[in-house]
């Protein structure tokens, strides 16, 4: 699978659970965050640990910094969720701004600037192999309830 082309996917599917929850309640909504939860602490994991690392280069460097402390700022908000009952009034407010904020972080910046940068630097072998890997690791990690490690990954930006 193209590395791109998943992340694209992985970033509709968690749009997509974000709008089910909005209409959601009760446990319904509980559930469907713990699964948003852990697609997206599973997905930005993959994402610093494989992705960035593999297509950091000179073109893409500040996009890269830039997206780290963008996930920082999402891991922040996910973590105070967390805390929360989502019947709780709070939960609604923080859930809008973390949908705020992944939708300037996935479609703005990852999918408008560092994808056509990618696109130019690795060519579709390279991408296709990668993105296998990151199918790979991704699906390894939502084994383990990854939405759990969050509280511990909001002190500062992941290193790339």
């Amino acid at each position: 699978m193209n590395a791109l082309d998943l992340l694209i996917e992985q970033h509709d599917e968690v749009d997509e659970l974000i709008e089910m929850m909005e209409k959601a309640e009760g446990e319904k909504k509980a559930s469907l965050f713990r699964e948003m939860a852990d697609k997206l602490a599973a997905h930005a994991s993959m994402e610093e640990k494989l992705f960035y690392p593999s297509v950091k280069a000179k073109q893409t460097e500040e996009v890269l910094l830039e997206s780290t402390e963008e996930h920082l700022a999402i891991k922040r908000v996910l973590a105070d969720l967390l805390e929360l009952d989502p019947d709780d009034e709070q939960f609604d407010a923080k859930l809008s701004v973390m949908k705020e904020e992944i939708e300037h972080h996935a479609r703005d910046e990852e999918e408008g600037v560092l994808f056509p940068k990618v696109r130019k630097l690795m060519s579709k072998d390279e991408l296709e192999g990668l993105g296998n890997e990151m199918l790979a690791m991704f699906e390894e990690l939502l084994l383990e309830e990854p939405r759990m490690n969050v509280p511990n990954e909001t002190a500062e930006a992941a290193p790339i």
